[in-house]
This record gives C-alpha cells, sequence and structure tokens, in this order.
C-alpha cells in the first residue's frame, strides 16, 4: 500500500469539490497559527493545508516548547496533537489555560482517538474544539471560522 498524504488527512475526489464550495478563510497578515505536534508529517501536511490561505504558521515538536512558543508569540490559535514525549497534550493545555499570558487563546485538539473519553477530556482541560485525525479540511476551517470569530480576527 502506497503512502497518501491525501488519506491521512482526509483528501479525495469528493472533499476537494466539498471544499471548491466553501467559502475561503481570510484572515489579516499577521495572523499566527502555532502548530504542536511531534510528527513532522503532520506538521508538514498542515502547512501546506494552511499557508496557502495567508496564515502564518509556527510549530512545536511536543508540549513543553508548545507552551514557550505560546508566551514568545501570543498565536491567534493553537493546533494541538494529544500524544506526545514529555507534556502531552492535555498537560500543555491545561497550563496554558492557567497561564495569564496564554489563557484566552483557541486551542484545538487534533488526535488520532477519536473516543468520547479523548473530545471529553481536551474540553475538560480548556481546549475550544477538537479534531480527529485523519483531519478534514473543511471541519478544520469551520473551527477556525468559529473561534477566529469569536476572537474578531475574521
Amino acid at each position: 500500500m502506497a503512502f497518501n498524504l491525501k488519506s491521512m488527512f482526509g483528501g479525495g475526489q469528493n472533499n476537494d469539490q466539498e471544499r471548491r464550495s466553501n467559502e475561503r478563510v481570510k484572515l489579516p497578515d499577521e495572523a499566527t497559527i502555532l502548530i504542536v505536534d511531534d510528527s513532522k508529517t503532520a506538521i508538514a501536511v498542515l502547512k501546506k493545508t494552511l499557508e496557502p490561505t495567508g496564515y502564518s504558521i509556527i510549530s512545536a515538536a511536543n508540549g513543553e516548547e508548545g507552551i514557550e512558543m505560546a508566551k514568545i508569540h501570543s498565536p491567534d490559535l493553537i493546533l494541538m496533537d494529544v500524544i506526545m514525549p514529555g507534556l502531552n497534550g492535555f498537560q500543555a493545555t491545561r497550563i496554558l489555560r492557567k497561564d495569564e499570558a496564554t489563557k484566552t487563546i483557541p486551542i484545538i485538539i487534533i488526535s488520532g482517538n477519536e473516543q468520547a473519553t479523548e473530545k471529553f477530556w481536551g474540553l475538560r482541560v480548556g481546549a475550544n474544539g477538537f479534531l480527529a485525525k485523519p483531519v478534514e479540511r473543511s471541519e478544520l476551517f469551520h473551527l477556525f471560522r468559529e473561534h477566529l470569530k469569536k476572537s474578531e480576527l475574521i
């Protein structure tokens, strides 16, 4: 079986047609998205999806680095993986929510585990949304619109 990035992140012909019919999310040039994931492949795929829309993308390889990047760069939104070495995504989200400088940044948990408990814990520790891998592009942009409008960026 060949490796296919589109299948990993929900691509396909039907999705391409659906994607073209959806309204594009356009942010100001200064809008920044922080991707926190230990998978270089997942970061690369998300960057490839997001950069053409005008987002500025920064990334971190683990929870500790993600917390530091959030404090330094104050991103407009964070995409947080759950399973990572060191601090996992739940722990990192909880720490970001307790910090005055980062507590209002929207955080979307992205996980390969779609169980209800995973989503429950993500929301309980302070995440604003949850996406299961493979990430559907339309769902990703729907959550962006929802949470960035609350921040009055779009």
